[in-house]
Formats: C-alpha cells, sequence, structure tokens
C-alpha cells in the first residue's frame, strides 16, 4: 500500500544553519550528557544484577509505584539516539559505551531470553504478571529499537543478536496458541520497534508478532481483567479506572475517537499506519484517517501539542485546550511526528507533511533548550513565569525522545517512489536518492524556516523522466515556482499539497520555489473557550509568543493587539543565535494609577506599546519568565 519510501537521514547532509545547530548541540552536549546523567542516578548500574540487592533510587509513590521500573526503556531510546549521532560521525567513546551496555545485558539475561532488568534482579517471580502498568514489552520495545539502529549505524551485530533472542521469547510467550498469554502491552510501543526490526532481517515472524499486538488489543474477555485476577487485585485499584487510558477499550479498528494517555496513542496508531502499509489493510487505514481527524479537528493545540491533561497525560474531551494548564507532552509531539510521517508516505497527502511540521519546530523543539542539556516534560501555552526547563526528570521519557528525533530530522525531508521523489521538508541539503532504478542527488538552498525562498538543484549522471514534488504547505498562499528561469503554473499543478513536476530532467536543471512567508494571525475555533476573544501569531511554520523579557515591566497578560495593528516580521541575528521575530503596534494595561481597591468602577488605562513575539520553540532560553501563546485581541 505504501506509495513512497523515506530517505534514510544518514542519506542527507543538512548544511543550513537552523537545523544544522541543532543537531550539533545534539551531538556534543545532549547525547554526552544524557550518559552522564544516567551514570549519575544509576540508571546503568541497574542493568547488572546485584546481590544484595540495592536500595531504590527512585522511592516508591503512595501508590505503590516508582518510575525506576521504566529504566530500561530510557537506556535504550538513548542508545537509539546514539546510534543516530554515529550515523553523522562516528565516535570511539559512544561506542565503547555502547558495547559495555551490551556486555551487561548479556550477562543479565535469562537463559530463556527474558531480558527485563527490574524483573530479573527485584521481582523474578512476577515476570509477565502486569502487562497494564509495568511496561515490560514497552521497555523491550525500546530497547530493541535502541539494537536495530546501532546495528544501522555500525554493523555490530551483538546487541541485535541479544535483543532477537528476547524477541523470540515474547514471541513464545504471547499468542492465542496453547500455553500463551493473550496479552499485549499497555504501554504501546513494542509494535514499532518489532516493524523495525522486520525492516532489518525481513523475517516475517516478527511482523506477524506485531499484528499480533494490534489485533489482540481490546478483545474481550479483556486480557488486563484476566491478569488482574489473577493478581488478586480489585477492580478500583486500576487508578485509571477505564481502559480508555490505555487505548485497549475496544478493538483498535472500531477506535473513532483519541482518548486516554497521549504518548500512548499516537505510538499505536503510528504503527497501525505501519502495518496498514505493509499489509495493505484498508480497514487500518481506515481507522487512522478517521482518529487524525478526530485529533487534528478538535483536540490539538495551536503548536501542535497534544493532550491538555497532566491527570491521564493525555486527551479529554473536543475542544478542550487550556493555556495556562496545558499538558502537551513532548513526547506527544515526537510521536506524532512517527504517526505523520507513516500517513504521508502511503498516499504522499500534504495535510500529514502539515502536522509533521507543525509539530516538529513548535511543540517538539521546544523540549530542548539551546545548550542542549534542559528539557521540557510539559508544554504550556501561558505560563506565570514559574515554568521552567529541567536537567533531568524522575520519568525522563522526553529527554531521548527530543535528542533520538533531533538526530534523525534529516529522515523527515525526502521520499522517493519508482518514479517520483518529494520535498517534505526544506532547508539547504543535499541527499543522493534512488528514484525507480535510477540515481540523483538532490541540493536544497534555503534559509527556511525564516525565508520561503527555495532553490533546488538537480544532478544526474544522464537525463531521466521522473516527478520531482514540492510540498506547498497549507499556509503558504500565493507560492510561485521556476524550472531554469521559466515560470510554471503551480496552483495548476498542486496534487494533494504537493506541486508535481514531471519532465526530462538534465543535471543542472534548477528548479526556484518561493513560499510567501507573511506574519498572521490565527483564531481558534469559538468552542475553544479558553481562545475566545483572543488571537496568535504565525510566520511560515513558526507559531510565535509574547515573553515578558521583551515587553516591558508590566505582565504579558496585560497586552492586547488590535485587529488593525500591523505586524512585521523583524530579523534578529543577535538574538536566541540568530531568530525573525515578529512586532506590532498594541496597547498595555497600566497599573500605575490604580490604588489598593481590588476592584473600581472606572475601566483602568491603556497607553501605546510595541509587542515583540518570538518563536514558541525558543521561549523560556533565557530564564522563566511569563508567556502567552494567545493574546487579547
Amino acid at each position: 500500500m505504501r506509495k513512497y519510501t523515506p530517505v534514510n537521514f544518514s542519506d542527507v547532509k543538512l548544511e543550513g544553519e537552523f537545523w544544522r545547530e541543532r543537531l550539533e548541540t545534539v551531538l556534543t552536549h545532549t547525547i554526552p550528557s544524557q550518559y552522564r546523567k544516567l551514570v549519575e542516578f544509576n540508571m546503568l548500574d541497574s542493568l547488572t544484577v546485584q546481590h544484595p540487592v540495592p536500595p531504590l533510587t527512585i522511592p516508591r509513590s503512595k501508590k505503590g509505584s516508582t518510575t525506576q521500573i521504566f529504566w530500561d526503556s530510557d537506556i535504550g531510546k538513548w542508545i537509539e539516539a546514539a546510534s543516530y549521532a554515529l550515523s553523522h560521525r562516528r565516535d570511539d567513546a559512544i561506542e565503547e559505551q555502547i558495547d559495555d551496555i551490551t556486555v551487561q545485558l548479556e550477562k543479565t539475561q535469562a537463559p530463556s531470553g527474558y531480558l527485563n532488568c527490574w524483573y530479573l534482579q527485584r521481582e523474578p517471580e512476577n515476570e509477565w504478571t502486569n502487562l497494564r502498568d509495568n511496561h515490560e514489552l514497552y521497555n523491550a520495545g525500546h530497547m530493541l529499537e535502541g539494537a536495530v539502529a546501532y546495528f544501522q549505524a555500525t554493523g555490530r551485530r551483538r546487541l541485535l543478536d541479544v535483543m532477537e533472542k528476547y524477541v523470540d521469547h515474547i514471541g513464545d510467550t504471547f499468542g492465542t496458541g496453547d500455553n500463551q498469554k493473550p496479552g499485549y502491552p499497555g504501554h504501546q510501543e513494542i509494535e514499532l520497534a518489532l516493524i523495525k526490526l522486520y525492516g532489518v532481517t525481513k523475517d516475517k515472524k516478527h511482523l506477524d508478532l506485531a499484528t499480533y499486538f494490534i489485533n489482540q488489543r481490546g478483545i474481550q474477555p479483556h486480557y488486563f481483567d484476566i491478569e488482574r485476577d489473577a493478581r488478586g487485585e480489585s477492580p478500583e485499584a486500576f487508578h485509571h479506572a477505564t481502559y480508555e487510558y490505555n487505548q485497549s477499550h475496544i478493538p483498535v479498528r472500531e477506535q473513532d475517537k483519541v482518548v486516554g494517555h497521549a504518548v500512548r496513542a499516537m505510538y499505536m496508531y503510528a504503527a497501525m499506519a505501519d502495518l496498514a502499509s505493509e499489509l495493505s489493510d484498508d480497514s487500518l487505514k481506515s481507522a487512522c484517517e478517521t482518529l487524525w481527524r478526530d485529533i487534528t479537528e478538535t483536540r490539538m493545540y495551536i503548536t501542535g501539542g497534544f493532550g491538555p491533561s497532566e491527570c491521564n497525560e493525555g486527551f479529554t474531551t473536543n475542544y478542550d485546550l487550556p493555556n495556562d494548564t496545558a499538558y502537551a507532552e513532548t513526547c506527544a509531539s515526537v510521536a506524532m511526528v512517527f504517526w505523520a510521517q507513516r500517513m504521508l508516505n502511503i498516499d504522499l497527502d500534504g495535510q500529514y507533511a502539515d502536522i509533521l511540521e507543525l509539530a516538529l519546530y513548535n511543540n517538539s523543539l521546544a523540549g530542548l533548550s539551546r545548550d542542549g542539556e534542559h528539557y521540557f516534560y510539559d508544554n504550556k501555552l501561558d505560563s506565570d513565569g514559574t515554568h521552567s526547563r529541567w536537567s533531568w526528570h524522575h520519568c525522563p521519557c522526553c529527554t531521548m525522545n527530543a535528542s533520538r528525533l533531533i538526530a534523525s530530522v534529516a529522515g523527515y525531508f525526502y521520499s522517493t517512489s519508482d518514479e517520483s521523489l518529494a520535498i517534505h521538508l526544506y532547508g539547504t541539503s543535499e541527499a543522493d536518492v534512488s528514484v525507480g532504478a535510477n540515481s540523483v542527488t538532490i541540493k536544497q538552498v534555503s534559509d527556511y524556516p525564516w525565508s520561503g525562498q527555495i532553490s533546488v538543484e538537480v544532478l544526474l549522471e544522464k537525463p531521466i523522466k521522473f516527478a520531482l514534488k514540492l510540498r506547498i504547505p497549507g499556509w503558504a498562499k500565493g507560492a510561485t515556482a521556476q524550472v531554469n528561469g521559466e515560470a510554471i503554473d503551480a496552483r495548476a499543478n498542486l496534487e494533494n499539497g504537493y506541486l508535481t513536476i514531471g519532465r526530462q530532467w538534465a543535471s543542472g536543471d534548477i528548479v526556484r520555489l518561493d513560499l510567501p512567508m507573511p506574519a498572521e494571525r490565527i483564531y481558534a475555533h469559538p468552542y475553544v473557550k479558553a481562545d475566545l476573544g483572543r488571537v496568535a501569531l504565525r510566520r511560515g511554520p513558526l507559531v510565535y509568543c509574547l515573553e515578558q523579557h521583551d515587553n516591558g515591566t508590566e505582565p504579558v497578560s496585560s497586552l492586547r493587539l488590535p485587529q488593525s495593528a500591523d505586524i512585521r516580521a523583524v530579523a534578529r541575528d543577535n538574538l536566541l543565535g540568530g531568530i525573525v521575530t515578529l512586532q506590532a503596534e498594541g496597547v498595555r494595561i497600566e497599573s500605575s494609577d490604580w490604588t489598593r481597591d481590588l476592584y473600581r468602577a472606572t475601566p483602568p488605562l491603556e497607553i501605546p506599546a510595541t509587542l515583540t513575539a518570538v518563536p514558541y520553540y525558543v521561549w523560556c532560553n533565557r530564564g522563566p519568565n511569563p508567556m502567552q501563546v494567545w493574546t487579547r485581541e
């Protein structure tokens, strides 16, 4: 079913300043600092079965749980991110660190192949007794993704062999056969990893296991009830009450509302899209399309964030999108990028690329500071100044999710089919790709996302015919294009959000694309009560916000942007590494004439004020301070 295949990130060189700076930061600061944290917080020590068992680093909560049980997954994500870094630049120190982890895992792994360091050390009698809460399959999935990435980066199979042995054990344990458990993960993730493993090994049993986990989910009698009863627990003991929390309330093909924990949902939808492609399964594709419409039309923040509620780290009701209490977990936006890419490559429909870009450039990027060593777990759209990035977290899932996305971001720029080459994201880069049986080098020059002027050069050994498809984002009105200086009709040649140029290409042909980037006002649906009477600003793919740093001493909540105000883009090369700000003449409510009275019969004084907005992804890089995305109009 899949019509397009993403060009591997290792075949794309990112040379533009925007992404090159982010990538270099991750390679030189984020990944090494994360390893130091793995050591500092005893996470690497947990890979070794120790006697006597050491005390917990993270004590149990009042509910009796500890996030330490998920440490395998965080180590696996670090291996994956570090392996992506190795694909850009080999590093003996990082390879030695991963090889040391591999040795420890080999020593810890049970003869059966089972490999969960928490259970092997602390609760060997409880293996596979609580899939709902304790994430054995989730941990295995992230460790497996790390092993696949390390093999692809270095060609070394040792860690992959360890994990394949574990996968064989999992395949023997779960299923509908005699002496198998009809279970599936409480936190979806292993499905994605198994599909990646299938892509490397071409062994269909891995694809079959991923398919089983998706198909079995939500089947009655409910497996989480079965294992709960076996543990002797009461139904009331489940903190989240409903299986909507982990999207196992009904079979996946029957789900038409996005519910529950946001990260689990996004991982599952990405796996469903993968399987729809691999198996040509129209029912899974249809379910994905229904869920996509639901989330993008009623449950998505303007920044590409997902899940307003801290209580379930996920979704509530339609149009419930509060700003000051927004959760919008970094991991959820990263997972949306995964899902959107998979949907995009089925049909090459620009709506998926638009959301991919939105989540990538805004909510996902906000999760990592400019210094590469501080993180947002949740991403508010309105802050009183107390919200800040942290250097680590008791559940550090978002740290490695941010780094593994940025380290592999080049893999989201291009896709190919037998007859086409599609460009999804823009920025100075060079890629060697295959279009059918032909080799093509594509060179792109652009100062995106600050400018919408893009040049694409095609380099070939011999003239060949294929279709070059350039994405025209939904926000780009009036796009124009030329081939070798000759104008082409962008509107007439637009197909599902892509400008399609089919021709016999010769080496040195140049396409110029101009995507107008005026600053624009964005309004929310009237049902989003938090945004009534308010306006947000966007320019190109970037959503903007007002930080206190740039807007005087009165609270940013006192600012108002009249509808008549012109908005101008102002380049600031000396601010936050070089950004484009937005400025407009508005008004500010003054408190200087207010007495000690809490209320009075006359309105407050308003005076002219220049409003300055910065891209949302850079906020809080100058220290915590008040911020808002939505401003009174």
